[in-house]
């Protein structure tokens, strides 16, 4: 198993899409890249903390490859925009991949240049050494799977799958 940290805006977002992806085993809504030790998502969202709103994605490699998962990062959010995807604002909103070694700083910096070919501006995704990883409260894991009719699912997470199935539909659940 190999697991990626990453932060594509909202986690209930990337934690939706990773949810239905075949050969993904776990998915973890948290916080990381900031700078106080005890996270919450009051404090988060305040922008005050410093860190991003993230999903620990744990795959089986012998199912998916890394490159998918990573591929699939960059389909599902706009990583040409500096701390903000759509209506969510703030630097825990940015797009960002932790590694925990060179060679997953290197997978990450092959998949943004791989992606770049799909965006008219620059990519601005950070790529940074993962800190301490803080899980985030219960009511945010599965949120999708628990709250599909939920305002924000509906006008922000259902046209994001809709998109990577156009793209993935063979790695992805209905």
């Amino acid at each position: 198993m190999k697991t990626y940290v990453l932060g594509g805006g909202c986690f209930w977002c990337l934690d939706a899409l990773y949810q239905k992806t075949r050969g993904v085993t776990d998915v973890v809504s948290g916080y990381t890249g900031g700078h106080t030790a005890h996270p919450d998502y009051d404090s988060v969202c305040s922008g005050t903390t410093g860190h991003a709103e993230v999903v620990a994605v744990t795959f089986d490699e012998d199912i998916i490859p890394g490159e998918v998962i990573l591929d699939m990062f960059f389909i599902s959010h706009d990583p040409t925009t500096l701390n903000r995807q759509g209506y969510d604002v703030g630097t825990q909103y940015r797009s960002s991949m932790f590694y925990t070694n060179e060679t997953e700083r290197e997978e990450f910096e092959k998949a943004r240049d791989r992606a770049q070919s799909h965006w008219d501006n620059p990519i601005v995704t950070e790529i940074s050494p993962l800190p301490r990883f803080h899980v985030a409260e219960d009511w945010h894991q599965d949120f999708y799977a628990k709250h599909p009719e939920q305002g924000y699912c509906q006008v922000i997470i259902n046209p994001k799958l809709a998109k990577a199935r156009k793209y993935y539909a063979e790695w992805l659940d209905n």
